[in-house]
């Protein structure tokens, strides 16, 4: 059914919680992909190019840690490290690679925070072609609803 599953990972704990689904995801001859999306913000003074090259330098070496560990677990295991907007590079090597599942977590984020930040999770969801398998991350807050009164 999923031979072939891509987990977008933010370098959160939160993040990394769906690791722990994988086994009952991704077992036997199915694949794992781990994806990370660097991205580095404009600072006052510092090179640009240098700071790109940073953020997908510690990209790589987080993956390949968790790579690891995985294969470790017996999975099989690829990892991919995209430079941009989150939302946009993950959908965009949904279609490069043809997955079969996206598996990912949801921080959980709503009202201003969810606004100002957006959600990837969402977009992801929006934009795939594919199913989308989303965990909330343990230890999220979801907001109560406000009685109406």
């Amino acid at each position: 059914m999923f031979r072939k599953i891509l987990v977008p990972l933010d370098g959160s704990p939160a993040a990394e919680q769906i690791l722990q689904k994988l086994g009952e995801i991704a077992n036997g001859d199915r694949e794992v992909h781990l994806l990370r999306v660097a991205n580095a913000s404009q600072l006052p003074g510092v090179d640009p190019a240098e700071l790109q090259v940073n953020v997908l330098r510690e990209a790589e070496e987080y993956l390949a840690a968790l790579e690891a560990r995985l294969r470790a677990e017996g999975l099989r295991v690829e990892s991919h490290v995209r430079y941009g907007h989150p939302a946009e590079e993950i959908i965009e090597h949904i279609r490069h690679w043809r997955y079969d599942l996206v598996a990912m977590t949801t921080h959980g984020r709503s009202g201003v925070s969810r606004l100002l930040m957006g959600s990837v999770t969402e977009s992801v969801i929006r934009g795939a072609t594919i199913p989308v398998l989303v965990v909330r991350a343990a230890g999220v807050q979801v907001p109560e609803a406000v009685p109406q009164g």
